[in-house]
């Protein structure tokens, strides 16, 4: 029987990328996502299923129950950035609506699905977080505090199920370049979300950060990788970035 994992926020980006990536593992992949269109297509692609999945909905999660019984992987996606405001100028509905899906969502998701994990004898609990969650930076104080959280939920749910079979991994990418985080950060703007990536050799890509979920998850089970940091050669740290040539062709 093969090993079964559930893949918040799969509709694109690093989700999809991450469902793909487990499905070629062997994992039967149940991706879940509010773009239940995408999802379909997805799940027909890699032979896996489809939920609509809404994480800010406790309903919607509520259903993840009946839905996958049994699990051993469970990927917490599911995530944005919204706004890239001062302090002083920022909206609070977008630090509310990021805290609601970073912190919140994650935390109803692990809720519904801890006993599906402790029922196979063991599992894996991996949540994409971000540098942003430890070091803050101009412009990303909403972001930055929700993925503060998030670390600080994934760390303490480490220690609480200190004794018990599951594997909590985080992990924490920097800059990396998908089809819409930037996009969804500046509100359709493409010009600003083009400005990001602008001059920067080599930034991350949806599939480099699903193949450290995978090599995480891969590993024997008493391997637990806590924190895994992944950034482009390009980006040295949160404040520092290279845009220029960088890497030999």
């Amino acid at each position: 029987m093969a090993p079964i994992a559930l893949v918040t926020g799969a509709s694109s980006g690093i989700g999809a990328a991450t469902a793909r990536r487990l499905a070629e593992d062997g994992y039967e992949v149940v991706v879940a996502a509010r773009r239940g269109i995408r999802c379909e297509q997805l799940a027909e692609e890699i032979g896996g299923r489809a939920l609509r999945l809404d994480v800010t909905d406790e309903r919607s999660v509520d259903a993840l129950v009946e839905a996958v019984p049994r699990l051993d992987v469970l990927v917490n996606n599911a995530g944005a950035a919204l706004g890239a405001e001062s302090v002083e100028g920022a909206d609070p509905e977008d630090w509310q609506r990021m805290y609601d899906l970073n912190v919140i969502g994650t935390l109803r998701v692990v809720q519904a699905m801890l006993p599906a994990l402790r029922a196979e004898g063991g599992g894996t609990i991996v949540t994409v977080t971000s540098t942003a969650g430890s070091v803050a930076y101009e412009g990303g104080g909403g972001y930055c505090a929700s993925k503060f959280g998030e670390r600080a939920l994934v760390d303490t749910l480490r220690l609480e199920l200190s004794g018990h079979p599951v594997r909590v991994i985080d992990i924490a990418p920097g800059m990396v370049k998908t089809e819409g985080f930037a996009l969804t950060r500046y509100r359709g703007d493409e010009a600003a979300a083009k400005r990001v990536y602008e001059g920067v050799d080599s930034p991350l890509t949806a599939e480099d950060v699903a193949e450290c979920i995978g090599f995480a998850c891969g590993l024997p089970l008493h391997v637990n990788v806590d924190r895994l940091v992944v950034r482009p050669l390009a980006q040295a740290a949160q404040h520092k970035v290279h845009r220029g040539p960088l890497i030999p062709r």
